[in-house]
């Protein structure tokens, strides 16, 4: 009897551990399931992340149009020098082949191929690069050096509403003007040359993938450029011949209050504002200074009080004394003595200051 208990004990402790271990490679086979499955994709990313890198490919910044659809700012394709320095075999030739061809010397470009990173963008030098540099480095044909799209501001019409429409920095971001204020709009999204290597940064024989880059939103101005360029050409003639130090001018549409042009003096060019003060680039003066209207506002009074019929022109008179006191203080005709007796549209033809300071410039009918 108690050796049939022995036996009946052993045969139960088979079975328990049978179970245990059956249940433990179904709770294997669930999870393998599960990853293969349910967390395939997420697994795989994080792989990949792993031995894939990116060569960023910069996207066009959005362009800038007049009220016809001008474009203003534009962009030009140009390339720029990127490094995987794990993939240069010999680090020294590659510094000493592409120096010379960048203008820099040879230590300040081996530094750049012996930089211990993944991806090496070499700024400034290689940025920016034109197409005679560019086909230089590329006619070399050297491991880990590559030449990749990037965009450049341009401005089609040199310095035409430079002061409004700003400029980029060397990374195609916006500083000033409106440029940078709708920069979130115009700047657009990195695409990607996606290749893979190992841990040692060795390209590895798989396909490389293309991410196309997201441009930016192009935004359309009130500005006319024909109305723009007269403006421009006017205030250059005024420059030309009277020598200010400065001059500015605004081209609004009465009706609906939009701008058409705008333009000051001194200025300069977008695409090198760094051959400039700051106190020109940064100084949209029909903006930024206050100026006042002076004699020119006396036609804003006398249309006025023509349009409430207060005043008649060859009829009502006003007698400049060559000096008046308004709220407390004394305001002075610019023609010493005053001009005396003058009927209302003299006033207006010799610009009477004190007609003018008075408010309708006659009697008891005046406009305060």
């Amino acid at each position: 009897m108690g050796e049939y208990m022995f036996f009946k004990n052993i045969h139960i402790r088979i079975k328990i551990v049978m179970l245990v271990i059956f249940l433990f490679f179904v709770l294997i086979i669930g999870k393998v399931f599960y990853i293969q499955v349910f967390e395939y994709e997420k697994l795989n990313n994080y792989a990949t992340s792993l031995w894939s890198r990116n060569l960023p490919i910069e996207a066009n910044r959005g362009k800038i149009y007049d009220r016809n659809g001008v474009v203003l700012a534009d962009n030009i394709t140009t390339t720029s020098l990127v490094l995987i320095p794990n993939q240069i075999e010999d680090k020294e030739k590659t510094a000493e082949l592409i120096a010379p061809i960048l203008g820099i010397t040879y230590e300040e470009m081996y530094e750049h191929v012996s930089v211990k990173s993944s991806i090496e963008r070499v700024h400034p030098e290689g940025r920016r690069l034109d197409y005679e540099t560019a086909d230089k480095i590329n006619d070399l044909d050297l491991p880990g050096v590559y030449l990749l799209k990037e965009s450049k501001r341009y401005y089609p019409y040199g310095n035409l509403l430079a002061h409004t429409l700003g400029f980029v920095g060397i990374d195609n971001q916006g500083l000033s003007g409106l440029e940078l204020m709708y920069d979130d709009y115009l700047t657009g999204s990195y695409g990607a040359i996606k290749f893979f290597s190992d841990a040692k940064g060795n390209k590895l024989q798989l396909s490389e993938v293309y991410e196309q880059p997201q441009d930016g939103i192009d935004i359309y101005l009130t500005i006319d450029y024909n109305i723009q360029s007269a403006l421009e050409r006017e205030l250059d003639n005024a420059i030309s011949k009277y020598s200010p130090d400065q001059a500015l001018g605004i081209v609004m549409d009465p009706k609906t209050g939009e701008i058409l042009a705008i333009a000051s003096r001194p200025t300069f060019e977008p695409s090198n504002y760094q051959d400039y003060s700051t106190e020109i680039i940064n100084r949209n003066l029909p903006i930024w200074m206050t100026y006042e209207p002076g004699s020119t506002f006396k036609i804003i009074t006398l249309a006025t009080a023509l349009e409430e019929n207060i005043v008649n022109l060859e009829e009502e008179h006003f007698y400049d004394s060559g000096s008046v006191k308004v709220g407390g203080a004394t305001i002075h005709c610019w023609k010493h003595g005053g001009h005396g007796e003058q009927t209302f549209l003299q006033v207006v033809e010799n610009s009477c200051n004190l007609g003018g300071y008075t408010g309708t410039f006659l009697s008891s009918k005046m406009l305060i």
